[in-house]
């Protein structure tokens, strides 16, 4: 692919993308808001228990083959077809064996109703499974725009049916058939838009071709699944199914401004990637355009969801909630260098080190783990500050050994981010000085957005800031075109 048409092909990724992504983001706000103010506490921490079981067992029928045959430099029907029957027999025995180990499950948390509630969620993992070749084929295709289509569909029928079922008294079952509906849909739709049909003749030997990879990807994404729900299982265990459901809503908040962010690079950057591994000085430059639009993004979205976090709690979903508003202040600073370190991370993967992200991220997840051991007996608060300052600070560690693959030094790591990074912490506090004194909460959510957006765009359009001003001609030619 010539650099012409590689850079028009990464822009429109990037623009459907963060449409995509954004749109999600918004129709999840929208239903979320709905049904935070239907259910309880206590209903997101039933789900919430569950969400590290459903995470691993999802990671197991998918065994990394997206990213293996995204990565293979030629694909045929046959590779996909084997994914595809290797995916459901393995999502089947999954089942069958989670079946089994739900009343184990509901004698952990010391919760009964969790038997029931935890088979029936696990069947999504189950049928996303027919989904995984379908979705390879159109992430390895740059599908952007077909895949906007499938998650918006799937978003707004899954969540009409989780506020009709909440409204009508169905508590947390709402939200177990919510998620469900959502992979039923999204795994027509993939099937509707790849245009691929699998065969009887089924052959494995690709899969033993891809194992070496997607193998170390599987781990890589186990230990990240039980890193990214470890506060869910501890405080489930050590604490009450109202924290559960406080650090859920948290969470969930913080995951919606990382997800537009990540979810809009991840749709090009592996692909881009990796069709210019075989040249380190094009890789280089195309890595450190995505790194300062990343950073330009992440920053200010991620700190701005934190100074208006109060706020916004109360004003969407009553103030039931106003302690997940606490832990969710603490959350986004950490969300806002998470797009960051999926960067590095994806970066490492498209040039074929799989083995390189396992230790690396079963390092972070082992002392991640330690830490919330330690920390638990002192309190929620404690737990998280530990969280947010070791995932601040394992950037350096994906630095590392990004340096050791393109010879990104720190000073132009730093060169790259620390504009944007320091700009929006400077704003976060003097936006926070000068509305502290406003008592009308929607006056003052409404100040801090406006002032902190404004002086965040006027101050890097005086600096000249390149990065900026490429994606606001990239948008005016956009709309320029009939």
């Amino acid at each position: 692919m010539s650099k012409q048409s590689l850079r028009e092909e990464t822009a429109k990724g990037l623009f459907w993308g963060g449409f995509s992504n954004g749109l999600q983001q918004l129709l999840n706000l929208v239903f979320g808001i709905v049904l935070a103010r239907l259910l309880t506490r206590s209903d997101y921490g039933m789900v919430g228990m569950l969400a590290i079981f459903s995470a691993i067992a999802s990671i197991l029928q998918e065994s990394g083959f997206i990213s293996a045959l995204a990565n293979k430099k030629e694909v045929t029907s046959k590779d996909y077809n084997a994914v595809f029957w290797f995916s459901i027999l393995c999502s089947s025995a999954l089942y069958i064996l989670l079946f089994f180990l739900a009343p184990f499950i509901a004698d952990f948390y010391k919760i009964p109703e969790l038997t029931a509630l935890s088979r029936f969620c696990f069947l999504s993992f189950f049928i996303s499974s027919f989904g995984i070749a379908p979705r390879a084929i159109l992430f390895r295709n740059l599908k952007v725009k077909e895949n906007t289509i499938i998650a918006t569909t799937a978003l707004i029928c899954s969540g009409t049916i989780g506020i009709i079922m909440a409204a009508n008294g169905f508590a947390y079952w709402g939200l177990a058939t919510q998620s469900l509906i959502f992979v039923i849909i999204i795994v027509i739709l993939n099937w509707h838009y790849a245009h691929w049909h699998p065969t009887f003749h089924i052959d494995f030997t690709p899969i033993k071709e891809m194992f070496g990879f997607s193998s170390k990807l599987l781990l890589t994404n186990i230990f990240g699944a039980v890193n990214n729900n470890l506060f869910s299982v501890l405080l489930g265990k050590f604490y009450t199914k109202q924290d559960v459901g406080d650090f859920s809503q948290a969470n969930k908040w913080n995951n919606m401004g990382q997800t537009f962010i990540i979810g809009m690079m991840n749709s090009v950057a592996q692909p881009v990637l990796a069709g210019v591994a075989d040249d380190k000085v094009r890789q280089l430059a195309i890595f450190r355009k995505m790194l300062r639009f990343t950073a330009l993004v992440s920053f200010p979205v991620m700190f701005g969801l934190s100074l208006v976090s109060k706020e916004l709690i109360v004003i969407t979903i009553t103030d039931k909630w106003l302690d997940s508003a606490k832990i969710l202040q603490l959350l986004c600073i950490y969300g806002a260098f998470a797009p960051i370190n999926n960067l590095f991370s994806t970066l490492i993967i498209s040039r074929g080190h799989s083995t390189v992200y396992l230790i690396n991220t079963i390092g972070l997840c082992l002392l991640q783990l330690l830490s919330a051991c330690l920390a638990y007996p002192y309190g929620i608060t404690t737990m998280i500050y530990f969280f947010t300052g070791i995932n601040i600070l394992w950037m350096f560690v994906w630095h590392y050994f990004v340096n050791r693959e393109i010879h990104l030094s720190i000073k132009n790591m730093l060169k790259d981010i620390s504009p944007y990074l320091l700009l929006s912490a400077t704003l976060y506090i003097l936006v926070y000085f000068i509305t502290m004194g406003i008592s009308n909460i929607y006056l003052c959510v409404i100040s801090k957005i406006i002032i902190m957006s404004s002086l965040y765009f006027f101050i890097l359009w005086k600096m000249k800031s390149v990065i900026l001003k490429e994606c606001i001609q990239f948008i005016i030619s956009k709309k320029r075109k009939p």
